[in-house]
C-alpha cells in the first residue's frame, strides 16, 4: 500500500490528507479545479515540500527525519505537456531514463514499452516536434516507464490534447492498465476518463479527501458530489456471454444479471466495462410487459435522495453486489410510493461500453 499523510497551506486551500492507496492498478485523483489533485501528486513525487509522511510498499520516502528528493524516488512522472527533449530523437528520448538505471534493476524493456504504446513507427523519428500531441504524450509515457519506476504518475495527461488525440491515446492507457504491475496515479477532472481507466477513486474537495474506495462502490454513493453530476452513473464489470448476429447485439453477463448492448467485437469470455447512467434507468413496480426496453433487471431499493424540488435519485441493488442509480422525478417517486427495501424492476434504456 501507499500511505500518504500531508499538510500544506495554499492561498486557495489547505491540503490536509491522510489516505491509503492501492499498490496496483489505476488510482484516479479526481475533483474540480483547485481541489488539490496536482498538489497531492506533487507531494508524493517530492516536488512539493509538505509536512507529513509517505510510505511506499514499506519504504519510507518521507517522515519527520527523512525526505527523499525527487531524483531518489523511483517514480515516473508524466505532465500535462509531453516535455520531450527537443534536441534528442524519439529513440534517444526513450533511452534517456533507461540508460540511467543499472541493468540489474531494469523492470521494463524497450521492446515491451514500444509494443504497449504502439511506437514502432515512431521510434526512428528524428525530431519530436514533428509528432502529433498524442504521439508526443505516448513517447513521454514510454520514457517514464523505461526508468523502471515503482509508481507511475500522470498529471492530466490528456488535458492538452484535442478530442481526436484523446480518443487515440486512451486505448494505449487501457493497455498499460492491463499490463503494468505497478500502481498508476492518474490526476483528472474529466469523469469520462476516470470511468474508462480507474480501479480506485480518490475524490478531493478543497484539499481534503472526501471519499476513497473502489471505483464502482464510490460512484454509487449518493452522498458524494459525483452522484449529482448530469452524467452520474455506475460501472458494471461484465464478460461477453454471446453474440446475436441477426440483430447485431451482444449479451453481457455480470453479478446481477445480463444486459444486451450493441455488437461488441470481442470473443465470449472477454471482460468488458460498461457504464449505466442514472438518466438512462427508469423504475417499474411490476414486471413490464410489451416494452421496447429489453434490459429489465429485478432490483431492491437501498436509498432515495431528493435532488432539488423536482428530481429524486434512487439507488438500487441488483444481485448481491452491483448497484444501479436512477434519476426520476419526485412526482414519479411519490406516485409509485417508492421506499427503501422495496422490490422493483430497473429498466435500462442505454448502456455505454467504456472498453
Amino acid at each position: 500500500m501507499i500511505r500518504a499523510c500531508f499538510k500544506l497551506a495554499r492561498p486557495e486551500f489547505t491540503l490536509d490528507v491522510d489516505t491509503q492507496l492501492p499498490a496496483r492498478g489505476v488510482t484516479a485523483l479526481f475533483g474540480p479545479s483547485g481541489s488539490g489533485k496536482t498538489t497531492l501528486l506533487r507531494c508524493i513525487a517530492g516536488l512539493e515540500r509538505a509536512s507529513g509522511s509517505l510510505h511506499v510498499d514499506g519504504a519510507v520516502w518521507q517522515d519527520k527525519t527523512t525526505f527523499l528528493p525527487t531524483h531518489r524516488r523511483p517514480l515516473g512522472y508524466v505532465f500535462q505537456e509531453a516535455s520531450l527533449f527537443p534536441h534528442l530523437s524519439v529513440r534517444a528520448n526513450l533511452e534517456y531514463g533507461y540508460k540511467r538505471i543499472p541493468p540489474g534493476e531494469r523492470r521494463v524493456q524497450p521492446e515491451q514499452v514500444i509494443d504497449w504504446l504502439g511506437l514502432g513507427q515512431l521510434i526512428e523519428r528524428g525530431d519530436p516536434a514533428e509528432l502529433s500531441g498524442g504521439e508526443r504524450q505516448r513517447v513521454a509515457i514510454a520514457r517514464a516507464l523505461l526508468a523502471s519506476p515503482r509508481i507511475l504518475m500522470m498529471d492530466e495527461p490528456l488535458s492538452a490534447l484535442d478530442t481526436a488525440s484523446k480518443q487515440d491515446i486512451i486505448p494505449y492507457l487501457e493497455r498499460l492498465h492491463r499490463e503494468l504491475s505497478i500502481p498508476l496515479l492518474y490526476v483528472s477532472h474529466a469523469l469520462d476518463e476516470v470511468v474508462r481507466l480507474a480501479d480506485h477513486l480518490v475524490l478531493l474537495q478543497q484539499g481534503r479527501v472526501i471519499a476513497s474506495g473502489p471505483l464502482g462502490e464510490t460512484l454509487a454513493r449518493l452522498d458524494l458530489p459525483t452522484a449529482h453530476f448530469d452524467d452520474a452513473g455506475v460501472i458494471v464489470e461484465a464478460v461477453v456471454a454471446q453474440h446475436d448476429e441477426v440483430y447485431h447485439l451482444t449479451k453481457l453477463e455480470f453479478s446481477g444479471g445480463s444486459l444486451w448492448v450493441g455488437r461488441v467485437y470481442q470473443p465470449p469470455g472477454s471482460p468488458v466495462r460498461a457504464r449505466v447512467l442514472a438518466r438512462d434507468v427508469s423504475i417499474a413496480t411490476t414486471a413490464p410487459q410489451g416494452s421496447s426496453i429489453s434490459n429489465i433487471l429485478a432490483a431492491r431499493i437501498s436509498e432515495i435522495r431528493d435532488e432539488g424540488a423536482d428530481k429524486a435519485l434512487v439507488r438500487m441493488a441488483v444481485g448481491n453486489e452491483q448497484m444501479l442509480l436512477a434519476r426520476i422525478t419526485r412526482r414519479s417517486s411519490d406516485l409509485l410510493d417508492l421506499f427503501v427495501g422495496m422490490h422493483v424492476f430497473a429498466q435500462v434504456k442505454s448502456v455505454v461500453l467504456t472498453t
